[in-house]
């Protein structure tokens, strides 16, 4: 697929503003309706939209089909949530001439679109985080029109993607250029750097998303950028925990680091557990899956040169690794190491490596423990393999939620659900905006901005703002359900 010339990428956010004009101004149900359409043509083109796919992601059949099912899932999803109009998070105060700090006028307050967005696509989802994906569909929902940078990883099934994307969009009502799709490198770059653009989502590598980050905030007028970085999502192993079911985890281990070929970034990549551990044991003893293709070549190549590092590294041992680790496509690989060399050298040792492998850490103490949790990066998750009862345990939590977006209890980090209350996002260098979340209804926050209107009258006001409780919202600080049908 040819890179998109600059001419024709400023020609796409100049279409992309004059739709924006229109499509946020689109009731929210007419919106909805128009994702509906979107997730329904992409449902009825699985048959030519999953070989592509095949063809150029090594993944299987049976996973690119579930991974559509989620694409159109969560575009639905969000077009009940504009339906539903709670998202908007409006407010009414009305006038209060005795209100404390003086006489106070009416405010009515909602959530409004940003404008157009551009979505850096990712890799290793190219359904459901690429074309249209999450972000993408979180923007749409959000009043937004969207410029989609196509992943070099998957070309054709961007295009494709795109193409139906937009034309179920058109047919449904929105103006043409609400979703368009470029290519290449410099083209992301051009349409990120563009003045009409008010916000960016990525997914990606810690190098290209802090690239594309600073770029955003070094314009002359800085935007959000809504990055997803990298994350090594840690597990801590407790003495307790160890001691009573060492082999289940272990086998729950091995199976969340090496699905999809460890190409998930919410893989767990370093486990901390106690030193002369069951798990350790169990897990040099287990039989490890097949090798298996990654999605292509350069990050075959990056996650080769990021094992071998590790191998490399005087601290570090194999303790468990499939026939081929080291080879094209590379069989699993499980790493031991101590929690003092990680104390020594962190940076070595804790850092993503986007394949299937993971880190074992052996702690002497307790103390020693806390002090590794307490020294973690910003990460994407964090999961306690623990008892209930261990003190140990609500000392990790409260550490632990200084670290990370979602915490789990004796689960595993792989699986993202699309639902009201996830949180996909952690601090830096998990993302570069851990107030939010790229998964979930609550994704659509990223795309909108709060505005106030003081003193107006109510019939220039946006419906949501009138005195008919269109949606659900909070009147002189106090909640107000939607009227029975309101919309």
């Amino acid at each position: 697929m040819l890179d998109t010339p600059q001419q024709e990428v400023d020609a796409a956010l100049e279409r992309s503003q004059a739709a924006w004009t229109q499509w946020s101004g689109f009731t929210r149900e007419r919106r909805a309706e128009a994702m509906r359409a979107a997730a329904a043509r992409l449902d009825a083109a699985a048959d030519e939209l999953v070989p592509l796919a095949i063809a150029e992601t090594h993944l299987g059949e049976p996973r690119l089909r579930s991974e559509l099912v989620r694409t159109t899932f969560q575009l639905r999803l969000l077009a009940d949530t504009i339906s539903d109009g709670a998202y908007l998070d409006v407010r009414v105060d009305h006038a209060e001439p005795d209100w404390p700090m003086g006489p106070r006028p009416e405010i009515r307050r909602l959530r409004v679109p940003v404008g157009p967005v551009v979505v850096f696509a990712a890799s290793n989802f190219p359904f459901a985080f690429s074309v249209a994906g999450g972000d993408s569909a979180a923007a749409l929902a959000a009043g937004c029109t969207v410029v989609l940078k196509a992943h070099p990883g998957h070309p054709r099934l961007s295009a494709r993607t795109g193409e139906l994307v937009a034309e179920a969009l058109e047919q449904a009502g929105a103006p043409g250029g609400t979703f368009q799709v470029i290519f290449g490198e410099q083209a992301g770059v051009t349409a990120l750097r563009h003045p009409l653009v008010k916000a960016a989502a990525f997914t990606g590598s810690l190098a290209g998303g802090r690239a594309l980050y600073d770029i955003a905030a070094a314009r002359p007028e800085p935007i959000p950028f809504y990055g997803e970085l990298g994350s090594v999502n840690p597990v801590f192993v407790t003495p307790a925990a160890d001691a009573a079911r060492a082999g289940a985890i272990a086998e729950g281990l091995i199976g969340s680091f090496t699905l999809g070929a460890g190409q998930f970034c919410t893989k767990p990549g370093v486990v901390f557990a106690p030193a002369g551990s069951g798990l350790v044991e169990a897990l040099r003893a287990l039989e490890l899956p097949s090798a298996a293709p990654l999605l292509n070549d350069r990050i075959t190549q990056l996650y080769l040169r990021g094992e071998r590092r590790l191998r490399e590294h005087p601290s570090v041992e194999v303790l468990n690794e499939g026939d081929g680790a080291l080879s094209d496509p590379p069989a699993p690989t499980v790493l031991l190491t101590t929690a003092d060399a990680v104390a020594a050298d962190r940076e070595s040792l804790l850092n993503e490596c986007f394949g299937p492998t993971v880190l074992i850490v052996q702690y002497d103490s307790n103390e020693q423990l806390l002090e590794l949790a307490a020294g973690l990066d910003g990460q994407l998750t964090a999961t306690l393999a623990a008892e209930a009862d261990e003190e140990l345990a609500r000392e990790l939590a409260a550490i632990l939620i200084t670290k990370a977006g979602r915490l789990l209890w004796n689960q595993w980090s792989t699986g993202v659900s699309v639902t009201y209350a996830q949180q996909h996002g952690g601090p830096y260098p998990a993302t570069t905006a851990p107030g939010t979340t790229s998964v979930g209804t609550a994704a659509i926050d990223r795309f909108t901005r709060p505005v106030a209107f003081q003193g107006f009258p109510v019939e220039l006001l946006p419906t949501e703002l009138g005195d008919e409780p269109v949606v659900s919202r909070l009147v002189d600080g106090r909640p107000q359900l939607a009227a029975e049908g309101g919309r």
